[in-house]
């Protein structure tokens, strides 16, 4: 996979290659992270980027010039047609459907934002779509590339140490944690720390209960704290009875 982002701060994306599963996937050529600085594709000699709105009003808007030309030289280098991904409040907000469906792509092409707004003229002529990360403002796009490239790394062979990460992760479909629903409780050594004890289930090396109470688990925690959740999810009789038993020992 090919990443570009289009940011006029270069070096926050760049801390991504020295950090973490991002780090390690660039490092060990699984993924190619390439930075665009518009500022680099201006005429004039302060390289302006952005000016005074239209109509007036606070902040400054990004110039689309600059930005177009970037867009251009950017998808040069590949002639692929590939959708150019802008991160904006007013997007769809990302979730971990969104996520798979990104991590699909042979390339990404992510345009972050500063100040105001982008001309919108920029947007309705070279941006295919918005991708938000819910409904609050930061303060550029950089941070929302960051979350859209960790995400769809995580999902990419080989870049976690074991695939079952990524399938048992929250909001994962899959046989084990399916529907979308929050991840289970996990526990690791010392078995009893300042008092508390891991469950016994996950120390009697029976990996069919372990399973169930693993699935049982997950469903509590969506019912509890996520149960607009559970409202779309495909639950099986299993499921339910494992829920409806859940639900009779929190009562007890």
């Amino acid at each position: 996979m090919r990443i570009d982002v289009i940011t006029l701060f270069p070096e926050w994306i760049q801390q991504l290659t020295t950090l973490g599963v991002t780090g390690r996937a660039i490092t060990d050529g699984k993924v190619e992270l390439i930075t665009w600085n518009p500022r680099d594709f201006t005429d004039d000699r302060h390289n302006q980027v952005d000016d005074r709105p239209y109509g007036g009003g606070p902040g400054m808007v990004m110039l689309a010039e600059p930005l177009a030309r970037t867009l251009a030289e950017v998808q040069r280098q590949d002639q692929a047609r590939t959708l150019v991904s802008g991160m904006s409040p007013q997007g769809r907000v990302l979730d971990q459907q969104a996520v798979r469906e990104l991590a699909k792509r042979p390339r990404l092409i992510l345009l972050c934002g500063r100040y105001e707004a982008i001309d919108q003229r920029l947007l309705d002529s070279c941006v295919d779509e918005q991708w938000s990360l819910g409904d609050y403002v930061i303060s550029g796009g950089e941070l929302a590339a960051g979350v859209v490239i960790d995400a769809v790394l995580r999902l990419q062979p080989g870049v976690l140490g074991h695939q079952q990460s990524a399938e048992q992760d929250s909001f994962s479909q899959n046989a084990t944690t399916g529907n979308g629903l929050l991840d289970c409780p996990h526990y690791t050594r010392p078995e009893d720390w300042r008092g508390q004890t891991v469950p016994e289930i996950l120390l009697s090396g029976n990996h069919a209960a372990i399973a169930d109470w693993r699935r049982q688990q997950a469903l509590l925690a969506t019912w509890k704290t996520r149960p607009e959740l559970l409202a779309g999810a495909v639950l099986s009789e299993k499921d339910q009875r494992l829920l409806a038993a859940a639900l009779a020992d929190q009562e007890a």
